[in-house]
């Protein structure tokens, strides 16, 4: 996570509104229709169904709390609006509380290509999309309840379990493989990186060993995992994270998929 940021917070009204410009509206209306020209071959069902069910605009940026109402009815999550940047402490306690982060800044078309920072548009796109699904929304629950309670060099392997699933996961389905991190379905290299690309290995989804892999947050990824199910969300969700965490800190970490040099 970056230390600083050079994008300001948009503040809520007293109505619980944000106000963007148009110019803002514009940059949403680009990316949401990049992102949906690439895909509805390469995402899962349960992201597009996701979509319906939340009914996002797809001209302006949409209102966090127009959505959370919407959401809480659906897996009784609600949408934090905050700053670009918060400390893991908010961040886990937000999540264990049912309550989504999210940035209420978006991009500049400067910006249009890549962004370190998590913005409006992937946080809302790319994951308060697939927090309709309930075995998602647990798992993310249960993923902030163990942050709370986490040292911090267990917070370091936690995150890879996010990266991994939430942000970065794949689903194997009838169709194929198909996307379902956040990560992966804001962003258009790594839409087609992920689901197109020869040299990403692609492995069945194991915890430990997620646990155990390590990743950079500026390139595309050189490794994915593979849900079989979602199902397997709702059942970590159910799981001692705190345990694998010590099971997989025993082992050590695995040997980097990318080149370390370049690091």
């Amino acid at each position: 996570m970056p230390k600083s940021s050079r994008y300001q917070a948009k503040t809520v009204t007293s109505q619980g509104l944000i106000e963007y410009t148009e110019e803002e509206d514009e940059v949403w209306e680009l990316l949401y229709q990049r992102q949906m020209a690439l895909l509805p071959e390469r995402v899962c069902q349960p992201f597009l169904d996701g979509l319906a069910e939340l009914s996002l605009p797809t001209d302006r940026v949409p209102q966090p709390k127009h959505l959370s109402k919407s959401l809480l009815e659906m897996t009784g999550w609600q949408i934090e609006p905050v700053p670009a940047l918060i400390n893991f402490d908010l961040f886990f306690q937000l999540l264990s509380q049912r309550r989504f982060p999210a940035a209420s800044f978006i991009r500049t078309k400067e910006d249009l290509e890549y962004l370190q920072e998590p913005d409006i548009f992937h946080e809302i796109f790319g994951h308060v999309t697939m927090l309709t699904n309930q075995a998602f929304a647990d798992f993310t629950e249960s993923y902030g309840k163990a942050g709370l309670t986490a040292s911090k060099s267990e917070r370091v392997l936690l995150a890879r379990l996010y990266w991994f699933t939430v942000e970065f996961g794949l689903l194997q389905t009838a169709q194929g493989v198909r996307i379902c991190g956040g990560g992966i379905a804001s962003s258009p290299g790594e839409t087609v990186h992920a689901i197109d690309a020869s040299t990403p290995l692609r492995r069945p989804f194991d915890p430990i060993e997620a646990l155990r892999t390590p990743y950079r947050i500026d390139i595309f990824q050189s490794v994915y995992y593979i849900l079989d199910s979602l199902d397997e969300l709702f059942e970590l969700a159910q799981t001692d994270l705190l345990a694998l965490i010590r099971q997989a800190r025993a082992l050590g970490p695995l040997t980097p998929t990318y080149d370390e040099k370049l690091a």
